[in-house]
């Protein structure tokens, strides 16, 4: 399974920021979190409905988002 499938997005859910498995979990909360310096672990804990494969799928969102091409002109 494509972990990117976790992630999901609803216009009537956090203000339609993609969250994880339509949780209202976002994204970025996980990416602040392992930004902040918590460990996968630590993380886990604290959310107990995430699982590994959920922060895995965020930093390949992330990692997508931000790898596009530039056009040089």
């Amino acid at each position: 399974m494509d972990n990117l499938t976790r992630i999901t997005t609803n216009p009537q859910q956090c203000g339609g920021r993609p969250c994880i498995r339509g949780m209202r979990i976002r994204v970025t909360d996980v990416l602040d979190l392992l930004g902040a310096g918590l460990s996968q672990e630590v993380i886990l804990d604290e959310l107990p409905d995430l699982e590994a494969e959920d922060i895995r799928a965020c930093l390949e969102f992330a990692r997508r988002r931000v790898d596009h091409p530039v056009l040089a002109g």
